[in-house]
């Protein structure tokens, strides 16, 4: 047996006994397991994140509380550890950080397919609106990506669209790669009894479900009726011990309702296990860059999300805000990149350019092409992680990556962040952003100081 299936192996069996062993006492269990970890690790950068997790773990209620919901479906939480823990960083990481030295690129953690560009919705402001919805990949080609993937030590697929459950193929797919964790982003009217017994099965695929408040603002947005199918579908799997997320758009109009207490209790008494915010970006269907967040709003949602994170049992990604965590913008290969239903590559969901196609080319091929490495020179694009953006906080950035990569639009109206009105309004809104977000981190970075000083008095 090669000596890699040999630490596969082991790494499952440790990882079976652990989620026995921590399912039986996770609060009193987990943190003796952790102190193992922390000893035995040998990559330094692990144990420095195993320290810093145990740092947070320590006596924080919400966390446990996560925990103990995680551990009521053993199966599942098995599934996510072994692609995402064991495959994906214990033994994926070495070999993308090996190839991607043999490369001169970087070989991302996850990928973003559209299997689909077909959709039963017909959402205001999509960002995927202009796609074609006659384009689909091929079942074949979805899974030669996914074979691919893992070969580049990449076990995390994140499926948009469109809407992926309107892809026939879907859970056959998904099915022939147990091996890999999967997450989607979709709408969720089309969840019903079946599928919701089939995801249970499966159990390495969790949906992420996309709302933009309560009925009226979600209906609103996605047509009448959306908000009770996606709370239906939400139910289902909460019945079956199903791994599930919210999507959520922050806009002008609604971050108040979504970031606000009765909204993030809601969807954790639905199951909600983690929540991802992505602010809206006048891209796709009808730009429209009066429901951008202004400045000010950004700054509110930067306090308000840490706020949440230390007082609810939920993972909350709140995306462009998160770039201290992340050390700036993730996409163009970096740690992940997009791959549109019609096979074109793009750096990332929001930026519609490419330069290949997937079709006749292997992923090692495409991740070497030259908007990428446009990309990965200029990352990170601010030094201020809180401006980490190429479209929304760093426009010029991005006009010099698509000129001198030779990119061209994925569809009709693509180019519009590049040149005319919303170019304009994107250039004033980052500078304003920046400036703004650089007073914030001075004042955040002093107020750090003075505490540290503060502490050091009292002892």
């Amino acid at each position: 047996m090669p000596f890699d299936s040999v630490k596969k192996l082991a790494a499952e069996l440790a990882l079976d006994k652990t989620i026995k062993y921590i399912s039986k006492d996770p609060e009193k269990n987990l943190s003796v397991l952790m102190d193992f970890v922390e000893k035995v690790a040998v990559i330094p950068d692990h144990k420095e994140s195993i320290s810093k997790l145990k740092e947070h773990f320590h006596g924080n209620s919400l966390v446990m509380e996560q925990i103990r919901r995680l551990c009521k479906n053993p199966k599942a939480l098995y599934k996510l550890l072994d692609s995402w823990v064991v495959d994906g960083i214990l033994l994926g990481r070495p070999k993308r950080e090996k190839i991607a030295t043999e490369l001169g690129v970087s070989i991302p953690s996850l990928i973003l397919v559209d299997p689909t560009a077909a959709c039963n919705l017909r959402c205001k402001g999509c960002w995927a609106g202009e796609y074609s919805k006659a384009d689909q990949l091929e079942p074949e080609l979805f899974s030669r990506i996914i074979e691919e993937a893992k070969q580049l030590g990449i076990y995390w697929i994140v499926l948009s669209g469109g809407e992926p459950f309107s892809y026939p193929h879907l859970l056959d797919v998904v099915e022939a790669h147990p091996d890999s964790v999967f997450m989607a982003y979709t709408n969720g009217t089309l969840i019903d009894e079946r599928v919701a017994d089939r995801l249970a099965d499966l159990a390495n695929f969790s949906p992420a479900f996309s709302l933009e408040g309560w009925r009226e603002k979600t209906d609103d947005r996605r047509g009448a009726g959306t908000f009770d199918k996606v709370i239906r579908a939400m139910d289902l799997l909460r019945e079956r011990g199903v791994f599930i997320g919210a999507s959520v758009t922050s806009m002008r109009h609604n971050i108040q309702e979504l970031f606000s207490d009765e909204f993030i209790d809601f969807l954790v008494a639905k199951g909600v296990t983690y929540i991802w915010s992505f602010h809206y970006i006048p891209i796709g269907r009808h730009p429209d860059v009066d429901l951008m967040l202004t400045p000010e709003q950004r700054l509110w949602m930067v306090d308000r999300v840490k706020e949440l994170r230390n007082e609810k049992p939920v993972l909350i990604a709140d995306f462009w805000n998160d770039g201290d965590h992340t050390k700036g913008c993730i996409a163009g290969g970096k740690h992940y990149f997009h791959i549109n239903a019609a096979g074109e590559v793009e750096p990332c969901a929001f930026v519609h350019f490419s330069v290949d196609n997937i079709r006749g080319k292997s992923l090692k091929e495409v991740l070497q092409n030259p908007l990428f490495r446009a990309y990965q020179k200029r990352q990170p694009f601010n030094k201020n992680h809180l401006a980490p953006c190429p479209i929304i906080d760093a426009p010029a950035a991005l006009r010099e990556i698509v000129q001198e990569s030779g990119a061209q639009p994925t569809h009709t109206g693509a180019g519009a962040i590049l040149d005319g009105d919303v170019a304009r309004y994107l250039d004033t809104l980052s500078a304003d952003w920046l400036e703004k977000a650089d007073k914030y981190k001075a004042s955040h970075q002093q107020s750090v100081y003075k505490a540290k000083i503060h502490a050091g008095r009292a002892r």
